[in-house]
């Protein structure tokens, strides 16, 4: 899977190498591969926030190459410290759609970091032969995330509902 940059974070792939560190432990520190060689990147205790309760799901969605495909660890470039993880959910369906999810770390809210990831994300998904739409789902009380996808020119097309958050707002962004 390819690394997606944005000017300020790094996306790496979702690996399993990642998902047991994070597992076994809160804080640590983790050499992971990229183009310009290794980087020991910093993965503090409140990474990755919600979707670590999917992480023992995602062990079993590890491909070959041991990454969770199309799942991103956002990294910053200044100081290599993972702020979140993003990505698709599953496969796309038969009408070419992809829904993703995003979080990041609080330390990271309100810069803009979010809205950076997840554009490189949907750029990324977009250049795929069979993602058509992207879509999101949002917490009805969840404003940061409703301007994320604003910004990226997302539009609102209906409701949801997830027994955690209860109403969602469902967004799509056609290629």
């Amino acid at each position: 899977m390819p690394l997606l940059f944005t000017p300020r974070l790094r996306l790496l792939p979702l690996t399993r190498a990642l998902i047991i560190a994070r597992l076994e432990g809160e804080d640590f520190t983790l050499t992971c591969d990229t183009p310009d060689g290794p980087l020991d990147i910093f993965f503090p205790a409140a990474w990755p926030g919600d979707p670590l309760g999917a992480f023992p799901f995602y062990l079993t969605q590890t491909d070959r190459a041991g990454e969770v495909p199309e799942n991103f660890v956002a990294v910053t470039r200044v100081g290599s410290r993972a702020i979140g993880q993003l990505g698709g959910k599953g496969r796309p369906n038969a009408a070419g759609e992809l829904e993703i999810g995003y979080g990041l770390n609080p330390e990271a809210w309100g810069q803009g970091l979010a809205t950076e990831a997840v554009g490189a994300l949907v750029a990324h998904l977009h250049a795929r032969p069979d993602v058509q739409t992207v879509t999101a789902q949002t917490a009805l009380h969840n404003r940061a995330s409703e301007r994320v996808l604003e910004k990226l020119d997302f539009v609102r097309t209906g409701r949801g509902w997830d027994k955690e958050d209860g109403e969602l707002t469902v967004w799509a962004q056609r290629g």
